[in-house]
Protein backbone atom coordinates (compact mmCIF):
# COMPACT_ATOMS: atom_id res chain seq x y z
CA UNK A 1 0.00 0.00 0.00
CA UNK A 2 3.02 2.33 0.98
CA UNK A 3 4.57 1.79 -2.51
CA UNK A 4 1.10 2.14 -4.53
CA UNK A 5 0.87 5.88 -2.28
CA UNK A 6 4.33 6.71 -3.41
CA UNK A 7 3.98 6.43 -6.82
CA UNK A 8 0.63 7.86 -7.01
CA UNK A 9 2.66 10.81 -5.35
CA UNK A 10 5.24 10.55 -7.57
CA UNK A 11 7.72 9.75 -6.03
CA UNK A 12 9.91 6.63 -6.05
CA UNK A 13 11.84 3.99 -4.41
CA UNK A 14 14.90 6.31 -5.21
CA UNK A 15 13.15 9.52 -3.53
CA UNK A 16 11.51 12.22 -3.81
CA UNK A 17 10.81 13.28 -7.57
CA UNK A 18 12.57 16.19 -8.43
CA UNK A 19 9.32 18.91 -8.14
CA UNK A 20 8.48 17.24 -4.70
CA UNK A 21 11.83 17.32 -3.17
CA UNK A 22 13.14 21.04 -3.95
CA UNK A 23 10.00 22.91 -2.86
CA UNK A 24 9.78 21.95 0.72
CA UNK A 25 13.82 21.82 1.27
CA UNK A 26 14.89 24.46 -0.59
CA UNK A 27 12.88 27.79 -1.83
CA UNK A 28 14.73 30.15 -3.93
CA UNK A 29 15.75 33.70 -2.62
CA UNK A 30 13.78 36.56 -4.12
CA UNK A 31 14.96 38.49 -7.03
CA UNK A 32 14.77 41.85 -5.29
CA UNK A 33 16.65 43.05 -8.40
CA UNK A 34 13.94 43.03 -10.91
CA UNK A 35 15.69 43.08 -13.68
CA UNK A 36 16.32 41.51 -17.30
CA UNK A 37 19.77 40.55 -17.61
CA UNK A 38 19.70 38.41 -21.29
CA UNK A 39 23.92 38.90 -21.35
CA UNK A 40 23.81 34.68 -20.73
CA UNK A 41 21.80 34.33 -23.71
CA UNK A 42 24.04 35.96 -25.65
CA UNK A 43 27.23 34.54 -24.34
CA UNK A 44 29.30 33.55 -27.82
CA UNK A 45 29.11 37.08 -28.28
CA UNK A 46 30.00 38.13 -25.07
CA UNK A 47 33.31 36.55 -25.03
CA UNK A 48 34.12 37.80 -28.30
CA UNK A 49 34.76 41.13 -25.87
CA UNK A 50 36.00 39.49 -22.67
CA UNK A 51 39.79 39.20 -22.67
CA UNK A 52 41.40 36.11 -23.05
CA UNK A 53 42.25 34.59 -19.34
CA UNK A 54 46.20 36.06 -18.70
CA UNK A 55 46.54 37.65 -21.66
CA UNK A 56 47.15 41.05 -20.31
CA UNK A 57 50.77 39.47 -18.21
CA UNK A 58 53.50 41.69 -18.46
CA UNK A 59 56.41 39.06 -17.84
CA UNK A 60 56.84 37.12 -15.16
CA UNK A 61 54.14 40.17 -13.22
CA UNK A 62 51.37 38.78 -11.91
CA UNK A 63 47.62 39.34 -12.62
CA UNK A 64 44.36 40.05 -10.97
CA UNK A 65 41.50 38.53 -12.44
CA UNK A 66 37.82 39.54 -11.52
CA UNK A 67 35.15 37.41 -11.10
CA UNK A 68 31.77 39.03 -10.93
CA UNK A 69 28.56 39.91 -12.37
CA UNK A 70 26.61 43.08 -14.31
CA UNK A 71 27.91 44.86 -10.99
CA UNK A 72 31.57 44.38 -12.15
CA UNK A 73 30.80 44.31 -15.89
CA UNK A 74 27.93 45.17 -17.57
CA UNK A 75 26.25 44.59 -20.70
CA UNK A 76 27.07 42.16 -23.05
CA UNK A 77 30.40 44.08 -24.74
CA UNK A 78 30.64 45.92 -21.50
CA UNK A 79 31.60 49.20 -23.12
CA UNK A 80 28.44 51.27 -21.49
CA UNK A 81 26.51 51.20 -24.86
CA UNK A 82 23.68 51.11 -22.51
CA UNK A 83 24.93 53.68 -20.28
CA UNK A 84 25.92 51.32 -17.42
CA UNK A 85 29.26 50.44 -16.26
CA UNK A 86 30.62 47.94 -13.48
CA UNK A 87 33.16 49.13 -11.52
CA UNK A 88 35.80 46.45 -13.12
CA UNK A 89 35.61 48.74 -16.12
CA UNK A 90 37.66 51.27 -13.44
CA UNK A 91 39.62 49.24 -10.95
CA UNK A 92 42.70 48.99 -13.07
CA UNK A 93 42.90 52.85 -11.82
CA UNK A 94 43.87 52.14 -8.90
CA UNK A 95 46.83 49.69 -9.59
CA UNK A 96 50.13 49.88 -10.95
CA UNK A 97 50.34 48.60 -14.33
CA UNK A 98 54.04 48.73 -14.23
CA UNK A 99 54.05 45.47 -11.35
CA UNK A 100 49.99 43.86 -11.31
CA UNK A 101 48.04 44.28 -14.52
CA UNK A 102 44.28 43.81 -14.07
CA UNK A 103 41.51 41.82 -16.03
CA UNK A 104 37.85 41.38 -16.14
CA UNK A 105 36.66 38.33 -16.54
CA UNK A 106 33.35 39.43 -14.88
CA UNK A 107 29.48 38.69 -17.23
CA UNK A 108 26.54 40.37 -16.44
CA UNK A 109 23.65 37.60 -15.56
CA UNK A 110 25.54 35.28 -13.71
CA UNK A 111 25.65 33.90 -10.20
CA UNK A 112 27.92 31.89 -7.96
CA UNK A 113 26.79 28.86 -9.80
CA UNK A 114 26.76 29.95 -13.42
CA UNK A 115 29.66 31.64 -13.61
CA UNK A 116 31.41 28.77 -11.41
CA UNK A 117 29.94 26.04 -14.31
CA UNK A 118 30.38 28.16 -17.26
CA UNK A 119 33.01 30.52 -17.33
CA UNK A 120 35.44 29.73 -14.28
CA UNK A 121 36.97 26.86 -16.30
CA UNK A 122 38.37 29.20 -18.93
CA UNK A 123 39.69 31.81 -16.44
CA UNK A 124 41.58 29.04 -14.55
CA UNK A 125 43.80 28.37 -17.28
CA UNK A 126 45.03 31.91 -17.45
CA UNK A 127 46.08 31.69 -13.58
CA UNK A 128 48.85 31.48 -12.37
CA UNK A 129 51.39 31.04 -8.65
CA UNK A 130 50.99 34.49 -7.12
CA UNK A 131 48.74 35.51 -8.87
CA UNK A 132 45.37 37.32 -7.65
CA UNK A 133 41.65 36.58 -8.16
CA UNK A 134 38.74 39.16 -6.73
CA UNK A 135 35.31 37.31 -6.69
CA UNK A 136 31.84 39.11 -5.96
CA UNK A 137 29.59 37.36 -7.09
CA UNK A 138 25.42 37.11 -5.38
CA UNK A 139 23.17 39.53 -7.28
CA UNK A 140 22.12 37.08 -9.22
CA UNK A 141 21.97 34.17 -7.29
CA UNK A 142 17.88 34.14 -6.86
CA UNK A 143 15.33 32.79 -9.17
CA UNK A 144 14.29 28.86 -10.44
CA UNK A 145 16.54 26.26 -9.70
CA UNK A 146 15.78 24.41 -12.66
CA UNK A 147 14.44 26.32 -14.99
CA UNK A 148 14.52 30.15 -16.75
CA UNK A 149 18.01 31.31 -16.18
CA UNK A 150 18.32 28.31 -13.54
CA UNK A 151 20.84 30.34 -11.68
CA UNK A 152 20.32 30.34 -8.32
CA UNK A 153 21.84 28.95 -5.59
CA UNK A 154 20.84 26.97 -2.08
CA UNK A 155 20.90 29.93 0.87
CA UNK A 156 23.56 29.90 3.08
CA UNK A 157 26.99 28.05 3.42
CA UNK A 158 26.20 24.98 3.97
CA UNK A 159 28.77 22.55 2.80
CA UNK A 160 26.53 19.61 2.75
CA UNK A 161 23.33 20.89 1.09
CA UNK A 162 22.64 19.82 -2.70
CA UNK A 163 20.07 19.81 -5.02
CA UNK A 164 19.79 17.06 -7.88
CA UNK A 165 17.77 18.97 -10.78
CA UNK A 166 17.22 18.94 -14.36
CA UNK A 167 17.03 21.92 -16.10
CA UNK A 168 13.13 21.69 -17.68
CA UNK A 169 14.42 23.76 -21.01
CA UNK A 170 17.46 21.76 -21.63
CA UNK A 171 16.66 18.52 -20.31
CA UNK A 172 20.54 18.94 -18.50
CA UNK A 173 21.32 17.78 -15.39
CA UNK A 174 22.95 19.20 -12.42
CA UNK A 175 23.32 19.65 -8.52
CA UNK A 176 23.00 22.56 -7.09
CA UNK A 177 24.66 23.84 -3.83
CA UNK A 178 24.68 26.30 -1.19
CA UNK A 179 26.44 29.94 -1.81
CA UNK A 180 29.19 29.46 0.54
CA UNK A 181 29.78 26.13 -1.12
CA UNK A 182 30.30 27.57 -4.66
CA UNK A 183 32.79 30.62 -2.99
CA UNK A 184 34.57 27.40 -0.93
CA UNK A 185 34.99 25.92 -4.45
CA UNK A 186 36.39 28.82 -6.09
CA UNK A 187 38.40 29.57 -3.18
CA UNK A 188 40.11 25.61 -2.99
CA UNK A 189 40.60 25.77 -6.66
CA UNK A 190 42.80 29.33 -6.76
CA UNK A 191 44.97 28.14 -3.91
CA UNK A 192 45.44 24.78 -5.38
CA UNK A 193 47.17 26.94 -9.01
CA UNK A 194 48.97 28.82 -6.11
CA UNK A 195 46.64 32.09 -6.16
CA UNK A 196 45.46 34.25 -4.01
CA UNK A 197 41.78 34.52 -3.55
CA UNK A 198 39.73 37.48 -2.39
CA UNK A 199 36.43 37.80 -1.25
CA UNK A 200 34.37 40.72 -1.76
CA UNK A 201 30.82 41.50 -0.77
CA UNK A 202 27.82 42.77 -3.46
CA UNK A 203 27.93 46.64 -4.67
CA UNK A 204 25.04 48.43 -2.55
CA UNK A 205 21.78 48.68 -4.12
CA UNK A 206 19.88 52.05 -4.54
CA UNK A 207 17.41 50.93 -1.77
CA UNK A 208 16.85 52.45 1.17
CA UNK A 209 15.98 50.94 4.42
CA UNK A 210 12.74 51.96 5.75
CA UNK A 211 13.48 50.81 8.97
CA UNK A 212 16.77 53.14 8.92
CA UNK A 213 15.98 56.35 7.45
CA UNK A 214 19.06 57.58 5.63
CA UNK A 215 20.68 54.07 5.35
CA UNK A 216 21.28 51.72 2.42
CA UNK A 217 19.82 48.59 2.62
CA UNK A 218 22.90 46.33 3.57
CA UNK A 219 23.65 42.37 2.86
CA UNK A 220 24.85 41.75 6.24
CA UNK A 221 22.78 39.40 7.49
CA UNK A 222 22.82 37.23 3.80
CA UNK A 223 25.54 37.44 1.50
CA UNK A 224 27.96 39.48 2.78
CA UNK A 225 27.52 37.73 5.72
CA UNK A 226 28.12 34.44 3.91
CA UNK A 227 31.27 35.52 1.95
CA UNK A 228 32.46 37.20 5.45
CA UNK A 229 32.15 33.61 6.97
CA UNK A 230 33.53 31.57 4.21
CA UNK A 231 36.79 33.77 4.34
CA UNK A 232 37.17 33.92 8.13
CA UNK A 233 36.75 30.02 7.24
CA UNK A 234 38.93 29.90 4.93
CA UNK A 235 41.49 31.86 6.21
CA UNK A 236 41.00 34.62 2.83
CA UNK A 237 40.51 38.03 2.82
CA UNK A 238 37.54 39.12 2.64
CA UNK A 239 36.58 43.20 1.38
CA UNK A 240 33.24 44.42 2.90
CA UNK A 241 32.43 46.47 -0.16
CA UNK A 242 28.82 46.80 0.17
CA UNK A 243 29.52 48.45 3.61
CA UNK A 244 32.31 51.06 1.77
CA UNK A 245 30.36 51.93 -0.85
CA UNK A 246 26.72 52.40 0.94
CA UNK A 247 28.95 54.53 3.53
CA UNK A 248 29.44 56.91 0.79
CA UNK A 249 26.37 57.32 -0.87
CA UNK A 250 25.02 57.45 2.32
CA UNK A 251 26.35 61.20 2.58
CA UNK A 252 24.99 62.17 -0.83
CA UNK A 253 22.14 63.56 -1.49
CA UNK A 254 18.68 61.48 -2.75
CA UNK A 255 19.26 63.21 -5.97
CA UNK A 256 23.38 62.70 -6.31
CA UNK A 257 22.87 58.83 -4.90
CA UNK A 258 20.56 58.23 -7.69
CA UNK A 259 22.58 59.55 -10.28
CA UNK A 260 25.14 57.30 -9.22
CA UNK A 261 23.15 54.76 -10.62
CA UNK A 262 21.52 54.02 -14.55
CA UNK A 263 18.40 52.72 -15.53
CA UNK A 264 17.79 50.63 -12.78
CA UNK A 265 18.53 50.01 -8.98
CA UNK A 266 21.41 47.85 -9.41
CA UNK A 267 23.54 48.73 -12.27
CA UNK A 268 25.77 51.60 -12.29
CA UNK A 269 26.21 54.45 -13.89
CA UNK A 270 29.99 55.58 -14.73
CA UNK A 271 29.87 57.98 -11.70
CA UNK A 272 28.70 54.57 -9.47
CA UNK A 273 31.43 52.24 -10.87
CA UNK A 274 33.92 54.51 -9.97
CA UNK A 275 32.65 54.65 -6.41
CA UNK A 276 32.21 50.98 -5.95
CA UNK A 277 36.13 51.20 -7.81
CA UNK A 278 37.62 52.94 -5.26
CA UNK A 279 36.24 51.35 -2.11
CA UNK A 280 37.48 47.94 -3.45
CA UNK A 281 40.88 49.53 -3.94
CA UNK A 282 40.57 51.44 -0.46
CA UNK A 283 39.27 47.80 1.34
CA UNK A 284 42.22 46.72 -0.36
CA UNK A 285 44.16 48.90 1.32
CA UNK A 286 43.02 48.66 5.05
CA UNK A 287 43.18 44.88 4.81
CA UNK A 288 45.21 43.76 7.78
CA UNK A 289 45.32 39.71 6.08
CA UNK A 290 49.30 39.28 5.19
CA UNK A 291 48.21 37.83 2.06
CA UNK A 292 47.56 41.03 0.28
CA UNK A 293 50.86 42.55 1.34
CA UNK A 294 52.45 42.02 -2.15
CA UNK A 295 49.40 43.65 -3.88
CA UNK A 296 48.86 46.72 -1.95
CA UNK A 297 52.11 47.48 -2.72
CA UNK A 298 51.05 47.50 -6.24
CA UNK A 299 47.85 50.03 -5.39
CA UNK A 300 48.22 53.78 -6.69
CA UNK A 301 46.05 56.69 -7.02
CA UNK A 302 44.41 56.23 -2.95
CA UNK A 303 44.64 60.04 -2.13
CA UNK A 304 42.12 61.89 -3.29
CA UNK A 305 42.83 64.67 -5.81
CA UNK A 306 42.97 68.29 -4.67
CA UNK A 307 43.37 72.01 -5.62
CA UNK A 308 46.59 73.02 -3.91
CA UNK A 309 45.09 75.81 -2.03
CA UNK A 310 47.22 77.53 0.98
CA UNK A 311 44.92 78.04 3.62
CA UNK A 312 45.17 80.62 6.58
CA UNK A 313 43.75 79.92 9.72
CA UNK A 314 40.21 82.01 9.69
CA UNK A 315 39.89 82.80 6.45
CA UNK A 316 37.58 81.20 4.01
CA UNK A 317 38.61 80.07 0.65
CA UNK A 318 36.56 81.60 -2.79
CA UNK A 319 36.94 78.95 -5.36
CA UNK A 320 36.59 80.19 -8.80
CA UNK A 321 35.63 77.76 -11.80
CA UNK A 322 34.87 78.32 -15.49
CA UNK A 323 36.40 78.86 -18.80
CA UNK A 324 39.15 80.77 -20.47
CA UNK A 325 36.85 83.87 -20.08
CA UNK A 326 37.54 83.09 -16.73
CA UNK A 327 41.36 82.22 -16.59
CA UNK A 328 43.60 82.89 -19.54
CA UNK A 329 46.94 83.75 -20.45
CA UNK A 330 46.87 86.48 -18.00
CA UNK A 331 50.62 87.66 -18.12
CA UNK A 332 50.74 90.32 -21.38
CA UNK A 333 49.64 93.26 -20.76
CA UNK A 334 48.38 93.55 -24.15
CA UNK A 335 47.02 89.69 -24.30
CA UNK A 336 44.26 87.86 -22.99
CA UNK A 337 42.98 87.79 -19.72
CA UNK A 338 39.92 86.31 -17.24
CA UNK A 339 38.44 87.92 -15.05
CA UNK A 340 39.86 85.52 -12.29
CA UNK A 341 43.19 86.58 -12.52
CA UNK A 342 41.31 90.34 -11.42
CA UNK A 343 39.26 89.16 -8.36
CA UNK A 344 42.41 90.48 -6.38
CA UNK A 345 41.02 93.83 -7.45
CA UNK A 346 37.41 93.31 -5.56
CA UNK A 347 38.22 90.75 -3.09
CA UNK A 348 40.06 91.86 0.17
CA UNK A 349 42.57 88.91 0.31
CA UNK A 350 43.40 89.75 3.93
CA UNK A 351 40.08 88.36 5.01
CA UNK A 352 39.60 85.90 1.94
CA UNK A 353 41.55 83.49 -0.29
CA UNK A 354 40.93 83.31 -4.23
CA UNK A 355 41.47 80.14 -6.15
CA UNK A 356 41.46 80.47 -9.48
CA UNK A 357 40.68 76.95 -10.80
CA UNK A 358 39.19 77.74 -14.43
CA UNK A 359 40.74 76.32 -17.40
CA UNK A 360 40.50 77.59 -20.85
CA UNK A 361 38.76 75.34 -23.57
CA UNK A 362 36.60 73.39 -20.66
CA UNK A 363 32.77 73.37 -20.37
CA UNK A 364 30.79 72.22 -17.61
CA UNK A 365 31.42 68.86 -18.92
CA UNK A 366 34.79 68.86 -20.03
CA UNK A 367 35.45 70.36 -16.41
CA UNK A 368 34.26 67.10 -14.90
CA UNK A 369 35.55 64.84 -17.36
CA UNK A 370 39.05 65.99 -16.99
CA UNK A 371 38.88 65.55 -13.06
CA UNK A 372 39.18 69.66 -12.63
CA UNK A 373 35.87 69.48 -10.65
CA UNK A 374 36.86 66.69 -8.62
CA UNK A 375 40.06 68.54 -7.47
CA UNK A 376 38.12 71.60 -6.13
CA UNK A 377 35.26 69.12 -4.76
CA UNK A 378 37.99 67.93 -2.32
CA UNK A 379 39.28 70.89 -1.24
CA UNK A 380 36.33 72.07 -0.18
CA UNK A 381 35.77 72.68 3.44
CA UNK A 382 32.58 74.54 5.75
CA UNK A 383 32.61 78.17 5.00
CA UNK A 384 34.04 78.28 1.22
CA UNK A 385 32.54 79.70 -1.64
CA UNK A 386 32.65 78.63 -5.51
CA UNK A 387 31.93 80.73 -8.10
CA UNK A 388 30.44 78.29 -11.10
CA UNK A 389 30.91 80.25 -14.52
CA UNK A 390 30.63 78.16 -18.19
CA UNK A 391 28.84 78.35 -21.35
CA UNK A 392 30.92 79.76 -23.65
CA UNK A 393 32.44 75.84 -24.52
CA UNK A 394 29.20 74.09 -23.48
CA UNK A 395 27.35 74.78 -26.76
CA UNK A 396 30.35 72.81 -29.07
CA UNK A 397 30.22 69.40 -30.79
CA UNK A 398 29.19 66.80 -28.16
CA UNK A 399 30.03 63.53 -29.98
CA UNK A 400 32.99 64.58 -31.99
CA UNK A 401 35.38 66.84 -32.59
CA UNK A 402 36.52 67.97 -28.96
CA UNK A 403 33.29 66.32 -28.21
CA UNK A 404 32.93 68.95 -25.14
CA UNK A 405 28.96 70.13 -25.61
CA UNK A 406 26.31 69.30 -23.73
CA UNK A 407 22.05 69.15 -24.04
CA UNK A 408 21.33 71.94 -24.33
CA UNK A 409 18.30 72.74 -21.81
CA UNK A 410 17.96 73.10 -18.09
CA UNK A 411 15.75 69.87 -17.26
CA UNK A 412 17.19 66.63 -15.47
CA UNK A 413 17.99 64.98 -18.71
CA UNK A 414 20.62 62.42 -20.40
CA UNK A 415 21.40 60.34 -23.42
CA UNK A 416 24.05 57.58 -24.08
CA UNK A 417 26.30 59.18 -27.27
CA UNK A 418 29.07 57.33 -29.58
CA UNK A 419 32.11 59.80 -29.06
CA UNK A 420 34.21 59.93 -31.52
CA UNK A 421 37.68 62.03 -30.32
CA UNK A 422 40.23 61.71 -32.65
CA UNK A 423 40.98 57.79 -33.52
CA UNK A 424 39.44 56.61 -30.01
CA UNK A 425 36.09 55.71 -29.99
CA UNK A 426 33.69 55.17 -27.07
CA UNK A 427 30.44 55.18 -25.34
CA UNK A 428 29.57 58.00 -22.70
CA UNK A 429 26.39 59.59 -20.77
CA UNK A 430 26.13 62.74 -21.75
CA UNK A 431 23.93 65.07 -19.79
CA UNK A 432 22.50 68.81 -19.91
CA UNK A 433 23.90 72.18 -19.16
CA UNK A 434 21.19 72.33 -16.07
CA UNK A 435 21.96 68.95 -14.71
CA UNK A 436 25.75 69.67 -14.37
CA UNK A 437 25.22 73.00 -12.79
CA UNK A 438 22.80 71.26 -10.23
CA UNK A 439 25.65 68.56 -9.91
CA UNK A 440 28.28 71.51 -9.00
CA UNK A 441 26.07 73.20 -6.59
CA UNK A 442 24.64 69.91 -5.24
CA UNK A 443 28.25 68.71 -4.27
CA UNK A 444 29.76 72.38 -2.53
CA UNK A 445 26.40 72.40 -0.28
CA UNK A 446 27.19 68.69 0.88
CA UNK A 447 30.78 70.29 1.76
CA UNK A 448 29.19 72.66 3.81
CA UNK A 449 30.29 75.54 1.09
CA UNK A 450 28.15 78.46 -0.71
CA UNK A 451 27.44 77.51 -4.59
CA UNK A 452 27.26 81.10 -6.35
CA UNK A 453 26.20 80.71 -10.56
CA UNK A 454 27.14 83.83 -12.41
CA UNK A 455 26.25 83.85 -15.88
CA UNK A 456 28.62 83.99 -19.00
CA UNK A 457 30.30 86.95 -19.97
CA UNK A 458 28.62 88.85 -23.20
CA UNK A 459 30.84 88.42 -26.41
CA UNK A 460 31.34 91.52 -28.64
CA UNK A 461 28.71 90.99 -30.64
CA UNK A 462 26.30 93.80 -31.74
CA UNK A 463 23.26 93.14 -33.29
CA UNK A 464 21.21 96.16 -33.78
CA UNK A 465 23.56 98.62 -31.61
CA UNK A 466 23.33 96.56 -28.63
CA UNK A 467 25.40 94.03 -27.83
CA UNK A 468 24.28 90.58 -27.81
CA UNK A 469 22.52 89.07 -25.02
CA UNK A 470 21.75 85.04 -24.30
CA UNK A 471 19.09 85.48 -22.09
CA UNK A 472 16.82 83.27 -24.06
CA UNK A 473 19.54 80.45 -23.68
CA UNK A 474 22.01 80.35 -21.31
CA UNK A 475 20.40 83.15 -19.23
CA UNK A 476 17.31 81.51 -18.88
CA UNK A 477 18.76 77.58 -17.97
CA UNK A 478 20.97 79.91 -15.72
CA UNK A 479 17.93 81.72 -13.93
CA UNK A 480 16.01 77.78 -14.14
CA UNK A 481 18.54 76.23 -12.34
CA UNK A 482 18.85 79.15 -9.74
CA UNK A 483 14.89 78.81 -9.11
CA UNK A 484 14.83 75.63 -8.61
CA UNK A 485 18.22 74.94 -6.57
CA UNK A 486 17.97 78.24 -4.58
CA UNK A 487 21.20 78.90 -5.28
CA UNK A 488 22.78 82.14 -4.71
CA UNK A 489 22.80 84.03 -8.77
CA UNK A 490 24.73 86.47 -10.15
CA UNK A 491 23.65 87.87 -14.16
CA UNK A 492 27.17 88.87 -14.90
CA UNK A 493 26.25 88.57 -18.88
CA UNK A 494 23.79 91.40 -18.34
CA UNK A 495 25.62 93.23 -15.80
CA UNK A 496 28.64 93.56 -18.25
CA UNK A 497 26.19 94.24 -21.07
CA UNK A 498 24.19 97.10 -19.21
CA UNK A 499 28.29 98.63 -18.45
CA UNK A 500 29.19 97.88 -23.05
CA UNK A 501 26.09 99.38 -23.95
CA UNK A 502 27.04 102.41 -22.25
CA UNK A 503 30.34 102.57 -23.41
CA UNK A 504 29.14 101.78 -27.19
CA UNK A 505 30.88 99.74 -29.68
CA UNK A 506 33.98 101.57 -30.09
CA UNK A 507 35.09 102.05 -26.49
CA UNK A 508 33.86 98.45 -26.07
CA UNK A 509 36.48 96.93 -28.48
CA UNK A 510 38.86 97.61 -25.74
CA UNK A 511 37.53 95.44 -23.75
CA UNK A 512 38.43 92.31 -25.82
CA UNK A 513 41.19 91.02 -27.43
CA UNK A 514 42.38 89.56 -31.09
CA UNK A 515 38.40 87.94 -30.82
CA UNK A 516 34.73 88.29 -29.66
CA UNK A 517 35.01 86.15 -26.96
CA UNK A 518 37.81 86.87 -25.29
CA UNK A 519 38.89 89.84 -22.98
CA UNK A 520 41.99 92.06 -22.53
CA UNK A 521 43.18 93.27 -19.19
CA UNK A 522 40.59 96.52 -19.07
CA UNK A 523 37.71 93.74 -20.39
CA UNK A 524 38.82 91.37 -17.30
CA UNK A 525 38.88 94.34 -14.85
CA UNK A 526 35.57 95.10 -15.96
CA UNK A 527 33.92 91.83 -15.71
CA UNK A 528 35.76 91.27 -11.73
CA UNK A 529 33.95 94.66 -11.13
CA UNK A 530 30.87 93.28 -12.59
CA UNK A 531 31.20 90.14 -10.24
CA UNK A 532 31.83 92.53 -7.16
CA UNK A 533 29.02 94.46 -7.93
CA UNK A 534 26.93 91.55 -8.57
CA UNK A 535 27.49 89.88 -5.19
CA UNK A 536 26.02 93.17 -3.61
CA UNK A 537 23.21 93.10 -5.43
CA UNK A 538 21.87 90.18 -4.40
CA UNK A 539 23.43 90.24 -0.81
CA UNK A 540 25.53 87.47 -0.70
CA UNK A 541 27.39 86.53 2.56
CA UNK A 542 30.33 86.58 -0.08
CA UNK A 543 30.18 90.58 -0.74
CA UNK A 544 31.21 90.59 2.88
CA UNK A 545 34.81 90.07 2.00
CA UNK A 546 34.59 92.47 -0.85
CA UNK A 547 36.98 95.51 -0.97
CA UNK A 548 35.00 98.50 -0.38
CA UNK A 549 33.46 100.16 -3.29
CA UNK A 550 35.60 103.36 -3.34
CA UNK A 551 38.44 101.03 -4.01
CA UNK A 552 37.87 98.63 -6.64
CA UNK A 553 36.77 101.25 -9.57
CA UNK A 554 33.23 100.14 -10.31
CA UNK A 555 32.03 103.34 -11.35
CA UNK A 556 32.38 101.67 -14.74
CA UNK A 557 29.57 98.78 -13.99
CA UNK A 558 27.12 101.01 -11.65
CA UNK A 559 23.46 101.56 -13.07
Amino acid sequence: MNRILFLLLGLTTGGLSLHAQTAPKFRPMEDVNHVTDLTLDSLELANTARPVPGSSRRGDHPVLFLVGNSTMRTGTRGNGDNGQWGWGRFAQDYFDARRITVENHALGGTSSRTFYRRLWPAVKKGIRPGDYVIIELGHNDNGPFDSGRARASIRGISPTDSLPVVIKETGERETVYSYGEYLRRFVRECKALGAHPILLSLTPRNAWDEKHPGHIGRVSETFGLWARQVAEEQDVPFVDLNDISASKLEQFSMWKADYHFYHDRIHTSAFGARLNARSAAEGLAASTHPDLKPLQACLVHLELPAALVRRERGKPVVFITGDSTVKNEDKDPDGQWGWGSQAATVFDTTRITVANEAMAGRSTRTYLEEGRWERVYNALQPGDFVLIQFGHNDISEIDHGRARGVIACAADTSHVYRIRKGDTVYNDVIYSFGWYLKKFIDDVREKGATPILVSLTPRNEWPGGKVERRNGTYGQWYRQVAAETAAEFVDLHNITADALDRMGPEAAKNCYCRDHTHTSLQGARLNAQGIARGLRDIDSPLARYLKPQQETGQAEVTK
